[in-house]
């Protein structure tokens, strides 16, 4: 199908995108990759007044060192993600899950920005952001504000960016200490969204887990941190038995949905296999 008219607007730096948001009239769009716009436009699903492109504002490319943080510009496409030295070093979970977003070709032209701000739950980007304590550095046009994951995800396509604001860079902090990191997804099909993903990190120290965090993917309308499994981990032995005790409390303060991919009670399953076997990769079991 064919979207419905709309004006089109694409700057060249974040002022002048704010300053097209703000002109756009009551319903406008930020185009970045498009993967998730474009197609309910062409089913007129959305009908914006106004789209403000941002591929052309190369200030939001890039992965840079801001010292004790790695700082991820919102249009870096998901490839350059995964092939950013960068990333590698202090965040490799980061690439391995965007690695498995979709297919090559909807990575070379999505972005980490967009994946993150479209907030779907079902997404593998924003459960490792929330298990890294991302921070979100938005713009508006009165300056910038930063806002921490945890407060980030709001509600089911929901985040805490208010009306014409930007998302424009993501702080990944650099982890003290001996850190292991896994993601573990279960689709039904290759390049599928995920029925249940499990982000998991690790710090051991003399053969304990000193600390634990988990991110769960499509386990209620926005990711979740498994803080049931983050304390029974906490100080506990780094050992097989241990993990495979804490991962049962998985599914605890969840509220995921049935639909034609998976019932309730099939993906709270899945959340304790998936975070058994993330947390004892990323224990290095």
């Amino acid at each position: 199908m064919i979207p419905a008219p709309f004006d089109y607007a694409r700057p060249t730096t974040v002022d002048e995108a704010l300053q097209a948001v703000a002109s756009g009239g009551e319903d406008v769009k930020i185009l970045a990759g498009g993967q998730s716009l474009i197609p309910v436009m062409r089913l007129r699903l959305a009908a914006p007044e106004t789209v403000v492109d941002l591929t052309r504002v190369a200030e939001l490319r890039g992965v840079r060192d801001d010292g004790d943080a790695i700082v991820v510009g919102a249009m870096t496409t998901h490839s350059d993600v995964v092939a950013d030295p960068l990333i590698a070093q202090y965040a490799p979970i980061v690439a391995q899950a965007t690695e498995t977003v979709a297919d090559r070709q909807v990575r070379h032209r999505g972005t980490f920005g967009g994946a993150l701000a479209h907030a779907d739950p079902a997404g593998d980007l924003p459960a490792v952001a929330l298990a890294l304590d991302a921070e979100f550095v938005i713009a508006g046009l009165t300056g910038r504000r930063t806002v921490p994951a945890a407060e980030f995800f709001v509600d089911y396509l929901t985040t805490a960016l208010e009306e014409g604001e930007l998302l424009v860079e993501i702080r990944l902090p650099k982890l003290q200490g001996s850190w292991g990191m896994h993601y573990e997804k279960f689709n039904r099909v290759a390049q599928a969204w995920s029925i249940v993903a499990v982000a998991a990190l690790v710090r051991r120290e003399d053969g304990r887990i000193a600390e634990a965090r988990v991110g769960l993917t499509n386990m209620g309308p926005t990711p979740v941190r498994a803080r049931g499994v983050e304390e029974a981990l906490a100080g506990a032995d780094a050992t097989a038995e241990a993990v495979a005790a804490a991962a049962e409390r998985a599914a605890e303060d969840t509220s995921p949905s049935s639909d034609l991919n998976a019932q309730a009670d099939y993906r709270e399953h899945l959340a304790r296999v998936l975070t058994r076997r993330a947390v004892t990769a990323a224990a290095g079991l």
